[in-house]
């Protein structure tokens, strides 16, 4: 089978690759690149652990073939803190103790860096639609969400489950 090179700008920095026509976007961050950061869970596309940001925009990784996105700026949880350390997102679901595992975190911080880039004082509603592709196992998603207001600054943080 042909390979492909594939130049992409990762968290800032210029990046290639010489891939398979049909290698997903994740396995050339976690494989080639090795940037383990992006987590695989269904592969379907699904679960949302894969996300990242293409262009500014969310995306599944999963569902993503390298190819496809040459030339684009890519972004993983890798590319979210600042010298080592947390940026104000980060820090505010450390403080909700947002996560548990860890499995699900870098898909949902990524959507949520998304949301925020796009809306920066968003409703708890605007908040859980923008959550609901992303599966987390662990929590009830209240302490993400409220992570996510602190994050947007919001006066009323929610504090009753749904």
């Amino acid at each position: 089978m042909n390979t492909i090179d594939v130049e992409l700008t990762v968290n800032g920095e210029r990046r290639s690759a010489t891939v398979d026509p049909r290698k997903t976007l994740a396995d050339v961050l976690r494989d080639d690149l090795e940037l383990t950061g992006t987590h695989v869970g269904c592969e379907h596309g699904v679960c949302g652990a894969c996300t990242v940001l293409i262009d500014g925009q969310a995306a599944r990784s999963c569902l993503t073939f390298a190819v496809q996105v040459r030339g684009s700026q890519i972004t993983t949880i890798e590319g979210l803190a600042n010298d080592g350390e947390l940026n104000p997102l980060q820090q505010a679901m450390v403080d909700s103790h947002g996560f548990q595992c860890g499995f699900c975190t870098p898909g949902f911080l990524m959507q949520i860096t998304a949301l925020l880039a796009d809306n920066p004082t968003p409703s708890e509603p605007e908040v859980r639609e923008a959550l609901s592709g992303n599966v987390c196992r662990c929590t009830g998603y209240q302490s993400i969400v409220v992570g996510v207001l602190r994050a947007a600054g919001g006066s009323s943080i929610a504090t009753s489950a749904h």
